[in-house]
């Protein structure tokens, strides 16, 4: 048992920790808004994530097998959202400025993310049929899934926020804030660009 756990775990910290759509989000908004203001956004992908999986694991992952064309649209509405918070990213002002319409992504935004990032999809797809057993005990083994993605999801979340906020302190002029909202939109737009190859 404790195998399997080491082995969903390397697994999930490797697939939670390497950039991708939430960590750029994380990074940019913990530059934007500070570690405390980014918590809901981080408790969205750390509950939204599993939740997924969950959801995935009990079948709905047939229903995009059987009709791949709902998996096609959830794919260009996530390219569009995601293409959406880049732009988002690119407006954003130094991190003091405050704007007035400028706010982290709530908890219940960054959960509902989850369904149309492309990465959560190829991990969570990748997670199930790896970490099953033919004949076992398939709803624990999905649960077990769930819980240790959720507890490898939780540093790596903290350490991409943390990561902006450093970044946060190394902004010092208006120019430096636009080179990096910038890098950060960038890195957002790449990562759709990367799906489609």
């Amino acid at each position: 048992m404790i195998d399997v756990v080491l082995a969903i775990a390397l697994f999930g910290f490797a697939a939670a920790v390497t950039p991708g759509p939430n960590n750029v989000m994380l990074t940019a908004s913990g530059s934007a808004f500070g570690f405390i203001r980014t918590i809901p956004h981080q408790l969205g992908i750390i509950v939204g994530f599993p939740v997924m999986v969950f959801a995935l694991g009990l079948g709905l992952g047939e229903i995009f097998t059987r009709y791949p064309q709902v998996h096609l649209a959830l794919k260009y509405i996530g390219a569009a959202y995601l293409l959406y918070l880049a732009w988002r990213i690119a407006q954003a002002g130094r991190p003091d400025s405050g704007k007035a319409n400028a706010r982290p992504l709530t908890f219940l935004e960054a959960a509902a993310f989850q369904w149309v990032n492309p990465k959560a999809w190829m991990i969570a797809v990748s997670a199930l049929p790896a970490f099953t057993t033919v004949g076992g005990n398939y709803y624990a083994e999905l649960l077990l899934i769930c819980a240790v993605f959720t507890a490898v999801t939780i540093p790596s979340v903290a350490v991409w926020c943390l990561f902006g906020v450093g970044i946060r302190r190394l902004i010092r002029s208006p120019e430096t804030a636009r080179i990096v909202n910038l890098a950060l939109a960038g890195l957002v737009a790449l990562s759709i660009v990367l799906l489609f190859i």
